[in-house]
């Protein structure tokens, strides 16, 4: 027998009866949600967090119903190295990096002086961050990392971070309406997570906090600071692109400058190479595409974001915004591009093999790398250029 149809009144009774369940289980998560909460007090007074400022920040907070539940894409792993590139160093933003480069030339020439990081280095790293102040997110950050740490219990990071959010608070770093940013807590220029403001937000002329969200040179003298806290040398390149010998096939990906050059790699741009200083080739379309040999400085950039995708496009963006010109290598034609499963399965053949001790997780780093050179030296692959293939992966799964 089929169900007879609702009269209008059945169906204002049928709304008004699913609106009072969905305000019930609103109010009932909005109840779990602050218990939650509340029960992160201790760790947050350990912290230095008064009951004052504890409370001040519960008050009127509910989950943000837009947080995610679940990981969000990560385009710089996921995303072809080539297609990542032509969007984070497209010409638009290389022109807005030149413009803000002369509009704040001054200050940051004063910020190299103290922190040792060039100017266009530190343009960069705000152009891929948020296209030079365009896109900073406007997303109230306590309550975004309280929801996070709510529904990702998987990840203690978020409470931590809303911990760092109310240490902020309580040191009266930066006012409540300031703390705006991304879904996952990321702030302003920088976007810099409440934690690392804490520990890298500088302010440019010493007065008040470090504003990362409207005062340009904040901005630039913070990334400076976080750079070099976290290893940056002043002086040495982050790389450049080379131009390989006629049949390359190298030895180690990894040797000194010197070693490359008396076995025939060349600057790209036809300057000597260094003449001293440890440096990792990385050819990430293999030997036929574009070659870089990349100092200790370019493993400080993968320190904002540990991705060979963000720190290539930091360290070529650089190099456009100071007056370089496009890449002389051509990136291959019909290149096969393997799936996130795929490079797995690569890591776990390398790993039964000995030579990968990483996570299996189809995220290729230098450990990927240097695995898959040793296995195509040992197994007389050529050339041994450490780039995963199809020809890599079936090798594999013999």
């Amino acid at each position: 027998m089929k169900p007879l149809p609702l009269t209008r009144r059945g169906f204002v009774l049928l709304a008004a009866a699913l609106a009072g369940t969905a305000r019930a289980q609103e109010a009932a998560e909005t109840a779990a949600f602050l218990a939650f909460l509340r029960a992160l007090q201790p760790r947050a007074q350990a912290a230095g967090v008064s009951a004052a400022t504890f409370e001040a920040a519960l008050a009127g907070l509910t989950p943000d119903p837009a947080a995610p539940t679940a990981a969000a894409a990560q385009p710089e792993f996921d995303k072809p190295i080539k297609a990542y590139l032509a969007q984070a160093v497209s010409s638009a933003r290389v022109k807005r990096g030149q413009a803000a480069l002369a509009r704040w030339r001054p200050e940051l020439a004063q910020i190299e002086k103290r922190f040792g990081v060039p100017p266009s280095i530190v343009l960069a790293a705000y152009g891929l961050e948020t296209d030079f102040g365009a896109a900073g997110g406007g997303r109230d950050i306590v309550r975004a990392l309280a929801t996070l740490a709510f529904r990702r219990p998987d990840r203690p990071l978020f409470v931590d971070e809303w911990i760092a959010a109310l240490v902020i608070l309580e040191r009266d770093h930066a006012p409540r309406e300031k703390l705006k940013g991304s879904w996952a807590g990321a702030m302003g220029g920088p976007q810099f997570i409440p934690s690392a403001y804490l520990k890298y937000a500088v302010s440019y002329d010493g007065a008040g906090y470090p504003d990362i969200w409207d005062k340009t040179p904040d901005i630039l003298a913070s990334i400076a600071n976080f750079l070099r806290q976290s290893g940056w040398t002043p002086g040495l390149p982050w790389g450049m692109e080379v131009v390989l010998p006629k049949g390359y096939s190298p030895a180690a990906l990894r040797q000194s400058f010197s070693a490359f050059a008396a076995q025939g790699l060349k600057n790209a741009d036809g300057a000597p190479l260094r003449a001293q200083g440890e440096a990792t080739l990385f050819l990430p379309s293999g030997a036929a595409g574009p070659a870089f040999l990349l100092s200790a400085n370019y493993w400080v950039l993968k320190a904002y974001n540990n991705s060979d995708s963000y720190a290539l496009s930091l360290g070529l963006l650089a190099d456009r915004i100071d007056g370089a010109g496009a890449l002389k290598g051509r990136w291959p034609e019909g290149e096969v591009f393997l799936s996130r499963a795929q490079k797995a399965d690569i890591q776990r053949g390398l790993e039964r093999r000995g030579l990968y001790k990483g996570t299996i997780d189809g995220r290729f780093g230098q450990a990927s790398r240097d695995a898959i050179h040793a296995f195509q030296r040992s197994s007389g692959i050529a050339p041994a250029d450490g780039f995963a293939t199809p020809q890599i992966l079936r090798a594999l799964a013999q």
